[in-house]
């Protein structure tokens, strides 16, 4: 009656070390019978996985749920944040950045041949205003585009080279000795007040003698196209390995006597073509 007993309780005991929820549960009950102890029960299994999944997966419930309440708050945060840049950007607009081509005036407008600072909608602009109808061939656009070309082929500067010829029609009025039908926009071979100088064909034409005269006196290097410029060759072998650099050494050589000559081009039209 008194081993039965023992059995009971140990039963009970063993019971509670499997449901306990502890992992390798090893446990030994001892009876003692007479001077000899026995092992009644010996266990060596691995508890059910239930209590520990339970346990896991309030955990991971858990962590989900802060997890989410973070990315609510992250949320919450880029909308506010959103919400107070659009008010500061109302409160302090951004000034207008500056033109792209303003990069570029950065070249000396003292010299001959670089790139165009000025752009052909500025040039047109300029010859409008002061003669809303030029004696031209072809539209004022499509003239001032021959200068953009004929220059970027050459390494002239379009800008400056339409303002000289600007100056030397008078905004494509004439009135001189060269007429509108000679396509000669910067008075080429006109040496005195009987001779009207070279006719061109074509407005294109015309302008590619301006930019190659202006070469010739430039640069030592020949056009890489046809030479249109009837006195190219006639400068070429006057100056040899010299050449001139900026527009004010044009006085007295591209116009005699030329005093002040090629700061009356930088200072009377071309500054006024930036400006307009």
């Amino acid at each position: 009656m008194k081993t039965k007993k023992i059995l009971s309780i140990a039963a009970c005991g063993l019971s509670l070390l499997l449901f306990s929820g502890a992992v390798n549960v090893e446990a030994s009950i001892a009876i003692k019978d007479g001077s000899k102890t026995r092992t009644v029960v010996k266990v060596n299994r691995q508890q059910s996985q239930t209590a520990q999944h339970n346990t896991i997966a309030k955990k991971v419930k858990k962590a989900q749920k802060a997890e989410a309440g973070q990315q609510v708050e992250a949320m919450d945060s880029e909308r506010e944040l959103s919400f107070q840049e659009r008010i500061y950007q109302i409160l302090h607009p951004r000034e207008a950045e500056p033109d792209k081509k303003a990069a570029i005036a950065s070249r000396d407008d003292n010299m001959i041949m670089g790139g165009a600072v000025a752009t052909q909608e500025q040039c047109v602009r300029y010859l409008l205003k002061h003669n809303p109808n030029p004696k031209l061939n072809v539209s004022p656009q499509e003239l001032v585009s021959y200068y953009y070309e004929e220059g970027s082929r050459t390494g002239i500067r379009p800008d400056i080279a339409f303002a000289q010829a600007l100056k030397e029609t008078g905004y494509f009025r004439y009135g001189g000795t060269v007429i509108p039908a000679q396509n000669n926009y910067c008075g080429l071979g006109t040496t005195s007040a009987t001779v009207q100088g070279a006719y061109f064909a074509t407005p294109r034409l015309g302008v590619k003698a301006h930019i190659q005269h202006l070469l010739a006196y430039a640069s030592v290097e020949p056009p890489q196209d046809n030479i249109v410029d009837p006195r190219y060759e006639l400068v070429r072998r006057s100056y040899g390995s010299n050449t001139l650099t900026q527009w004010k050494d044009l006085n007295g050589r591209w116009a005699v006597p030329g005093v002040g000559y090629g700061q009356s081009i930088l200072e009377d039209y071309y500054q006024g073509i930036l400006n307009s």
